[in-house]
């Protein structure tokens, strides 16, 4: 109880308040789908690190591919001197992709990182400014990405003004009135009261939303979604950060509803537990951005990379 007691009033003195820590539990180790905290009780672990550890916690093929990696060396920075785990990985997820023609993979660091690339390589690729996205949605927490996300409390509130050229469409959520013929009409009116089709790079959708409420879109939208940006030249992103790898039953979430994005945004578990994300697309589109133009210090660390190779043996 002594552990319990001061947690509180540590984070308070230490951390800022708008880091929520409403769990009274100081995380000692843990295992599989379980946590012990410091004063040796046992918890079945239902958040799983914010659907991050789809292979449970230290999975012992992930923890010997990353004790190897960290032998050979930690980093080196992708773009400074290439390494094999990040090119591997790379390969594989082109092959797991479910778009049919040729794609090709950058590897960042969070979330967030992967949907502001996404956003930048749509852009890039159509010489076009705005992007749609939807109500309930959740895309991260840096400028663009909270554009993107279409919830205020407790994401937006206070933070803006956010980046131009940003609009919500509302998420067909039955559950609350919404439906595929309401939503594909309210981007029609979009396109003729806000944005004309012609400026919009990129549509961005979770296949099921995780902070709107765990709420499905109907494949029938989202195969009218596909039709929608291929009648109009606009990018379809499929953020899969939280429904990839596993999380539905399907590698990716959109695959149940037979769809092809033209840009895939991944991260959480793909590496089962260390920090990695990255955007998986066509190729035509990926290498639109000249040399130098897509990166990062941190991009693709070659530690959470050879996690990520064994986090894929797991599920193979």
């Amino acid at each position: 109880m002594k552990t319990e007691a001061t947690l509180a009033e540590r984070i308070a003195a230490a951390i800022p308040r708008g880091v929520s820590v409403p769990i009274p539990i100081l995380a000692h180790h843990a295992s599989g789908a379980e946590v012990w905290d410091a004063d040796g009780r046992r918890y079945i672990d239902f958040g799983g690190g914010i659907a991050v550890l789809n292979v449970g916690h230290r999975h012992p093929h992930v923890m010997a591919a990353v004790q190897a990696q960290i032998e050979a060396f930690t980093h080196t920075c992708f773009g400074v001197t290439p390494y094999e785990p990040y090119i591997k990985l790379a390969e594989r997820m082109n092959q797991l992709a479910p778009i049919s023609v040729s794609r090709k993979t950058i590897f960042l660091t969070t979330g967030a990182e992967a949907v502001e690339n996404a956003v930048k390589i749509a852009r890039h690729a159509t010489g076009r400014s705005a992007i749609i996205s939807f109500t309930g949605g959740f895309h991260g927490r840096t400028l663009m990405a909270l554009a993107l996300t279409g919830k205020i409390n407790p994401y937006k509130a206070g933070f803006g003004p956010f980046p131009a050229d940003t609009f919500h469409a509302p998420f067909p959520d039955a559950y609350r009135g919404g439906s595929t013929e309401k939503s594909l009409a309210a981007i029609e009116r979009l396109f003729k009261s806000s944005v004309e089709p012609s400026r919009v790079a990129a549509i961005i959708i979770e296949p099921v939303q995780g902070e709107g409420g765990f709420n499905v879109a109907p494949f029938e939208f989202l195969r009218e979604l596909r039709a929608l940006c291929d009648r109009h030249g606009i990018v379809f992103i499929a953020d899969e950060i939280q429904t990839g790898f596993g999380r539905t039953g399907r590698m990716f979430a959109v695959e149940h509803a037979g769809v092809e994005p033209d840009l895939i945004t991944i991260a959480k578990s793909l590496a089962g537990g260390f920090p990695l994300s990255g955007v998986i697309g066509r190729a035509a589109i990926m290498d639109s951005v000249a040399p130098g133009g897509l990166g990062g210090t941190f991009a693709g660390s070659p530690v959470s990379c050879a996690a990520a190779l064994a986090v894929l043996d797991v599920f193979r």
